[in-house]
């Protein structure tokens, strides 16, 4: 597979802007698959009878700013339909929580990233999937649920993907399809808002939302983690603390949080490098027995610097899209409680917001995501044409 790399100057167009944020670094292609191809991909997991084109993909290295607004690099899955049009509506793609560098769309072929990618470029859609930063081939540690690093990434990804979109004779479109799982459901609606009333790019505005299984109550979810009543508990809540420690300064030391012995090794755990079976097999999936129970209290009942960064992630849906939102969730989630869809809705019934709530059935987080896909599509094209 060739690479096409170039200057920053010979790619920063006129929709470069703040730090050159979106500028191209690299581009090489990642996989060129026809329509049955694609459905070969998908067999087994989503549902494939969407699928009408063949996509070329293109693994992208860009410019972006990290969690403390400084200049960094950030990677992103690009997929373009093999459709014939030159102008292209586009999805944003935001990812759910990953643990491991190399498990994003693009650098895992077989990841589930990789495979909502590849369908909706197969539905002749442009696709960005943004690694965020720290993850793929990005530099620095990932801020986990950071939302000035996701905005940055999303926005800057989306960037370059139109630059890519250049370079093939195409056009995307302003008006940008933005879905997430997990993570991304609020990564969803702070991509849309920011797009919508921060004018985050001159040129792209948001078209439809669709966020899937995400914690729109991160302060919920958090104290649900400390008292294990979700899944696998401990561990989300270790990636958590460690990487808002990195950034805001949580504890002042790993024992201040973390009983003994793992006080001694789960920071190392959470450098991106360590798969999450690797991190599950060093770790124990209770907080109860990771956590003391001093440093809990503080996540039960938040207070100072937490309290005031949980905010901004506690209230992702306080806000009045003026584009279409579809809500999806699985009643069988256990990672992520139904609550948090209604949460997100009664927030959005507020600000006097047109939303659907979906309920996708009694399946776990992962089969929520995949029984969703199909009918964010179907939401999407609906969107479309009444935009």
């Amino acid at each position: 597979m060739s690479a096409l790399v170039a200057p920053v100057s010979a790619v920063a167009g006129p929709h470069s802007e703040r730090v050159q944020g979106g500028a191209v670094v690299s581009v090489e292609q990642a996989a060129d698959l026809t329509a049955e191809e694609v459905a070969g991909e998908l067999r087994g997991k989503i549902d494939s009878s969407q699928v009408r084109y063949g996509v070329t993909a293109y693994r992208v290295t860009y410019r972006t700013t990290d969690s403390t607004g400084a200049p960094t690099t950030a990677s992103q899955l690009v997929v373009l339909p093999k459709n014939g049009e030159r102008h292209l509506s586009t999805v944003s793609w935001l990812h759910g929580t990953t643990v491991y560098r190399k498990d994003v769309a693009s650098e895992n072929p077989k990841s589930d990233d990789r495979l909502a990618a590849l369908l909706f470029a197969s539905t002749g859609r442009a696709v960005s999937a943004p690694d965020y930063v720290g993850l793929g081939s990005g530099e620095g540690f990932h801020p986990y649920g950071d939302p000035r690093a996701t905005v940055s990434a999303s926005v800057d990804g989306l960037r370059a993907a139109r630059t890519v979109a250049h370079r093939n004779g195409r056009e995307l479109k302003r008006k940008v399809q933005v879905s997430g799982f997990s993570q991304g459901g609020p990564a969803t609606m702070l991509v849309g808002r920011a797009l919508q009333q921060e004018d985050a790019d001159r040129y792209f505005r948001p078209g439809a939302l669709a966020p899937v299984g995400g914690p729109y109550n991160l302060s919920a979810f958090e104290a649900a983690a400390a008292d294990d009543k979700i899944a696998k508990s401990g561990i989300y809540l270790a990636y958590f603390v460690t990487a808002w420690n990195r950034m805001y300064g949580l504890y002042s030391s790993p024992g201040d949080a973390f009983r003994a012995p793992y006080d001694r090794k789960v920071e190392g755990l959470f450098d991106g490098r360590h798969t999450a079976e690797q991190i599950v097999g060093e770790l124990p999936a209770a907080s109860k027995d990771l956590f003391t129970e001093g440093f809990l209290n503080k996540i039960r009942k938040p207070d100072g610097v937490l309290k005031d960064r949980l905010r901004p992630m506690d209230n992702t849906c306080d806000w009045r899209p003026n584009a279409p939102v579809e809500i999806f969730h699985g009643r069988g989630d256990k990672d992520v409680d139904f609550d948090h869809a209604t949460y997100c809705a009664d927030q959005l019934t507020r600000n006097g917001a047109a939303h659907r709530l979906t309920d996708v059935g009694d399946y776990d987080h992962s089969g929520s995501v995949q029984q969703a896909l199909p009918r964010i599509i179907r939401f999407f094209d609906e969107s479309a044409k009444t935009g």
